[in-house]
């Protein structure tokens, strides 16, 4: 391996990963449709506009499942199908991050 190979291979990326200790609870924001049943407490359920069913967000546009102290969800095992596909760190976290500023540097 070439010198300029070998550091190239050894930096660093410039953001550190995402995970559980960095997560900004971006996705917490957006707009979530219940397309399965997956338990979620009806407290928690809104519906929208054209009669369909979302995860109800409060006046401040979080979540209302959201914990805000701690920035997790309070019904994890019975989160709608969509936010367990939204992935942590995945490009579409990254984009939400970065949509409202928290790309940490």
């Amino acid at each position: 391996m070439t010198d300029s190979a070998q550091i190239a291979h050894t930096q660093l990326p410039s953001e550190p990963a995402v995970s559980c200790s960095t997560c900004a609870a971006c996705c917490c924001q957006l707009e979530v449709m219940l397309i399965t049943d997956t338990g979620v407490p009806p407290r928690f359920i809104a519906t929208d506009d054209w009669g369909g069913e979302v995860m109800l967000r409060l006046d401040d546009g979080w979540c209302a499942a959201l914990d805000r102290d701690s920035m997790r969800c309070t019904i994890y095992e019975l989160r709608p199908l969509i936010c367990r596909e939204f992935e942590t760190g995945s490009a579409e976290c990254l984009d939400e991050r970065q949509a409202i500023g928290h790309i940490y540097r």
